[in-house]
């Protein structure tokens, strides 16, 4: 699933900050935080602006109800 969200930035022309935890050595203890803040599955966990959006299904729900793009926009992560 991680790798669809990814592709989904892209195609939106986002350039996304990826913190790949298995390659992490602090990994695990970023897990457990993600699952802390209710990410479950803990990845992949998906922050805009800094702010806590979701896991994947929340953001193909906000993708698809069009609302991922004006967040996008409102981060300054999207121009157009």
């Amino acid at each position: 699933m991680s790798h669809a969200i990814k592709r989904l930035f892209y195609e939106q022309g986002v350039g996304p900050a990826i913190c790949e935890l298995d390659e992490d050595s602090r990994g695990k203890e970023m897990e457990w935080a993600l699952m802390r803040l209710g990410c479950n599955p803990s990845v992949p966990a998906v922050f805009v602006g800094g702010k806590f959006v979701g896991s994947a299904n929340t953001v193909m729900t906000l993708h698809l109800n069009g609302s991922l793009k004006k967040m996008l926009r409102d981060a300054g992560a999207l121009w157009l």
